[in-house]
């Protein structure tokens, strides 16, 4: 199964299976779907209420009218197409969380990418500024260094910046597209953030101790 879209009948099956867990409305059924895909599926009502209306037809769901809201419920013929086609779903099933795990691995592998990307970036630019403080204090005296820190420092607040800008963009896009963001990858991100920011500290402990 893609992880974004139903293979051909499956769709059909899953929702026997939605509305054997109890009775919904179709926007119920809409978000059920995009839940139980991890966001890397949410279909269209001109793709849901066809279906339900076929799944009528054939007498598998019943549907009742409460006021503006449409609530449509299984049929025992339902269940029993449910039960003979079993191991079918448990497939259907399978492929979803395959899927969710694989898309969630995407997005954990790329914002550690970034990461450890920003980890280098910024052990460069404090080495560097080390060395070029270094010289500076011995040409320019401190005062010519004070200012020369402060450059630095508008230099990282850009590098920081930029790539909170990058980060942000690419899991907005990521999540608008239909995907998922689990927590493990914003824990991933949280924990890679407080790496970098002690590795920052570390260079600054050595360039005040030198």
């Amino acid at each position: 199964m893609s992880p974004a879209v139903f293979s051909h009948g499956d769709l059909r099956l899953y929702l026997l299976s939605l509305l054997a867990e109890a009775p919904q409305h179709g926007y119920g059924i809409i978000q059920a779907l995009t839940d139980r895909t991890g966001g890397t599926y949410t279909p269209s009502a001109g793709t849901i209420y066809p279906r339900l209306a076929k799944l009528e037809e054939e007498g598998l769901v019943t549907k009742t009218v409460d006021g503006r809201t449409t609530i449509y419920a299984i049929t025992d013929a339902g269940r029993a197409e449910l039960t003979t086609r079993e191991s079918e779903l448990e497939d259907i099933e399978e492929g979803l969380a395959d899927s969710v795990r694989l898309i969630a691995s995407e997005v954990r592998q790329s914002v550690q990418e970034a990461m450890r990307s920003l980890r280098a970036d910024l052990a460069t630019a404090a080495q560097e500024e080390k060395r070029a403080a270094k010289q500076r204090a011995r040409s320019e005296g401190m005062n010519d260094e004070r200012a020369s820190s402060r450059e630095q420092l508008q230099r990282a607040d850009a590098a920081i910046n930029a790539f909170r800008a990058q980060v942000r963009t690419d899991l907005r896009t990521h999540v608008a597209r239909g995907g998922a963001v689990a927590a493990s990858v914003v824990t991933d991100l949280e924990r890679a953030l407080d790496d970098a920011a002690h590795a920052v500290t570390r260079a600054l402990s050595v360039r005040d101790g030198s």
